[in-house]
């Protein structure tokens, strides 16, 4: 059984952060290595972080001095990390207890360096108010115009984030660059059509916000795939409009 690292960096999330820590200690699958990245340089919520920690001896704590964001707080871990396989969990989201044991079974039998998983959407209350299904991505072009994967939902095996495979310096859509690098790599993303994830949506998060996610979605084009700026934008218009159909 090889080592799993579970990535979980936080911010301000204090009313879910433990119900996504329980979710993972709960896990079938038990050989793990959790890292917690407390990201926030505002230590109000440092004290129970710390105790959150404390629960079990798999747990590591990483603080960083200041607030980095996201991207860069998970390239830190992955640093840090010592496990064959990365996952990620957002602060606030929810695995189901098989979700590495199935996925790393599903990784070794299908040979994918990386998968996701399908997930079910919830809102702050835990209500279920939609769902997503994984798919296959081959190659660059099927993934170019709509960012289809859950971040919580993935394992990947560790040997290939390295140099210019790890998340981006972005508020947002720092994963969905780290996905594109992979595939410009002719490494193909395969999908576990299992439910296996519950990803929060949040109005007031990061994620949720438009106009932040068409700045970051620009430069997703302009800036990391070097399109010029009329491919940039047309591919952005494409993800805005994959983006509002997938949220009707």
């Amino acid at each position: 059984m090889e080592l799993v690292s579970v990535i979980i960096p936080y911010f301000k999330k204090k009313k879910f952060i433990k119900e996504a820590l329980k979710s993972v200690l709960k896990q079938s699958y038990k050989k793990l290595e959790i890292i917690i990245i407390y990201d926030d340089q505002d230590t109000k919520d440092l004290d129970y972080i710390k105790k959150l920690s404390n629960i079990d001896k798999r747990i590591k704590l990483i603080i960083n001095l200041k607030t980095m964001g996201a991207g860069i707080s998970r390239n830190i871990a992955i640093k840090k990390s010592k496990g064959k396989f990365i996952s990620f969990l957002d602060s606030d989201d929810i695995w189901h207890k098989d979700k590495i044991k199935h996925q790393i079974y599903f990784m070794k039998n299908m040979k994918y360096l990386i998968t996701h998983t399908s997930y079910k959407i919830i809102d702050k209350n835990k209500n279920v108010i939609g769902e997503r299904v994984a798919k296959n991505f081959n190659n660059i072009n099927d993934l170019l115009k709509s960012c289809d994967i859950g971040l919580s939902s993935v394992i990947v095996k560790r040997n290939i984030l390295v140099n210019d495979c790890l998340f981006a310096n972005l508020k947002t859509k720092e994963d969905f660059i780290l996905w594109l690098s992979i595939l410009k790599k002719n490494i193909k993303i395969g999908a576990l059509k299992k439910n296996l994830m519950y990803w929060r949506k949040l109005d007031n998060s990061l994620s949720s916000s438009m106009f932040q996610k068409l700045i970051d979605g620009f430069k997703v084009y302009n800036s990391y795939m070097k399109f010029n700026w009329i491919k940039s934008l047309y591919f952005l218009i494409c993800l805005s409009i994959n983006f509002l159909k997938k949220n009707k």
